[in-house]
């Protein structure tokens, strides 16, 4: 499985999404900004009502954690909903409703095959909220310059 990093879910805002799930988020000052500005991504076209949450090490629940790499952890209950909604989640998270998903061996086929790209994880890259420079920033770390991509190849 794999999360889409790069778009944001324009049919829900973080605290509709909090409040349909009865999280409670409101606190005596009212919604704080980081609540208002926090945005729902689109993970992925598989169980689009689902959500993961992408993020730093700094939040980790022994049964739901699962450490991927290079500072990068994802859980996937309500629990670290209910912390961030508390002020007491990760440092930096992404919440996405959705995931991509493959049968066994399709990806690996379609990375033999040059039908991905891949650079190494890396969390500034990963939480950074300007979505838009997310896959060039992504193509400079490989080297790759996405003017320079074609869609279609020949052969010899």
């Amino acid at each position: 499985m794999g999360l889409i990093i790069n778009q944001r879910a324009s049919h829900i805002a973080f605290p509709d999404l909090l409040q349909r799930l009865g999280i409670k988020f409101a606190s005596e000052d009212g919604i704080s900004n980081e609540i208002l500005s926090r945005s729902v991504h689109v993970g992925g076209p598989v169980e689009t009502g689902r959500g993961f949450v992408l993020h730093t090490p700094d939040y980790n629940v022994s049964d739901s954690t699962l450490e991927i790499e290079g500072g990068v952890c994802l859980t996937a209950t309500l629990d670290i909903l209910k912390a961030i909604a508390g002020g007491r989640g990760p440092d930096r998270s992404i919440l996405a409703l959705g995931y991509a998903g493959w049968s066994a061996g399709q990806l690996e086929s379609e990375i033999h095959a040059n039908g991905w790209l891949n650079c190494p994880a890396d969390a500034d890259l990963i939480f950074d909220p300007d979505l838009d420079n997310k896959y060039p920033r992504a193509m400079a770390k490989i080297g790759i310059d996405p003017s320079h991509l074609v869609g279609v190849a020949g052969h010899a």
